[in-house]
């Protein structure tokens, strides 16, 4: 789900993310202008802001959240290109409707916002200063996982149920469930949500190869008529996209409103995936 860094405004058009090709360059090239050098200054500070921020996931508010998802997906695609969702509940629909917000905002303004937020949060980071290399990870922050993009409400062990373990990916509990017959591995919950359903939400890939392995419906429809596939794809977590498809997961079911599981992501790789398989078995 990493998507390459690119300057400022080269996934939407804007001025700055190409290079200029004149008649007779013969290999030489042309002095910067500062309009350039600022514009990949800005690019460099915004990968080193998305980096930083994950270390800060914990002490952010909701809000604060929601305002940096909204930027960092207007950068990285532009302005909102996919239908508001109606099978995410509360935070989807949240998400949707903070990056909707920014209508025409420019990459180039949503890239300064994003990083004054992140100073916002860290006063002591410095943007300038490129980020310590570790541990990899998860450059899909703008990328809408609801389960890395809120703090959930605390749930007394007592009161859990079958979907609380599995949003918080505890594959022993769950494995123990189903294989006592407690659980059957294709229960809903009130919005016709399978657990495969939320595995595939959150991003538990291990989880859905398990669910996979004991038998879990992978082309279930919930209320509103999403599958798996759907839910994978617009989280835009390509391993699980990739590992449903190869399991038997069908890319021709469309919702209610007669989507297809590329029309509700944002990532093209995942749409070229899905178009791709859907060719082979024509």
């Amino acid at each position: 789900m990493a998507t390459p860094s690119l300057p400022a405004g080269a996934t939407t058009g804007d001025s700055g993310g190409e290079l200029s090709s004149g008649d007779d360059s013969r290999g030489m090239e042309s002095p910067q202008s500062p309009e350039t050098e600022a514009s990949r200054s800005l690019a460099e500070q915004f990968e080193r802001a998305a980096a930083h921020v994950q270390s800060l996931i914990q002490l952010a508010s909701r809000e604060q959240l929601l305002y940096l998802y909204a930027r960092f997906k207007q950068v990285k695609v532009g302005n909102c290109n996919i239908p508001k969702p109606n099978f995410f509940d509360f935070e989807g629909k949240q998400k949707w409707e903070a990056w909707k917000a920014l209508g025409g905002s420019s990459p180039s303004q949503a890239m300064q916002e994003y990083i004054a937020a992140v100073k916002k949060l860290d006063p002591s980071w410095n943007p300038q200063t490129p980020e310590k290399k570790g541990k990899e990870t998860n450059s899909g922050f703008g990328g809408p996982v609801v389960s890395s993009l809120y703090h959930e409400e605390t749930i007394r062990e007592e009161d859990k149920n079958i979907f609380d373990y599995c949003r918080e990916n505890n594959i022993d509990y769950i494995t123990k469930a189903i294989k006592s017959k407690n659980v059957d591995v294709n229960m809903k919950d009130e919005e016709g949500r399978a657990l495969l359903h939320w595995a595939c939400d959150r991003g538990h890939k291990e989880l859905v190869r398990v669910l996979l392995q004991y038998q879990a419906d992978i082309n279930c429809q919930d209320n509103e008529g999403q599958t798996a596939l759907h839910y994978a794809s617009a989280c835009e977590f390509l391993g699980i996209v990739e590992l449903l498809l190869q399991s038997g997961a069908d890319p021709t079911l469309q919702d209610q409103d007669g989507c297809l599981p590329e029309a509700v992501t944002g990532c093209k790789a995942i749409t070229l995936v899905l178009q791709q398989h859907r060719a082979s078995k024509a």
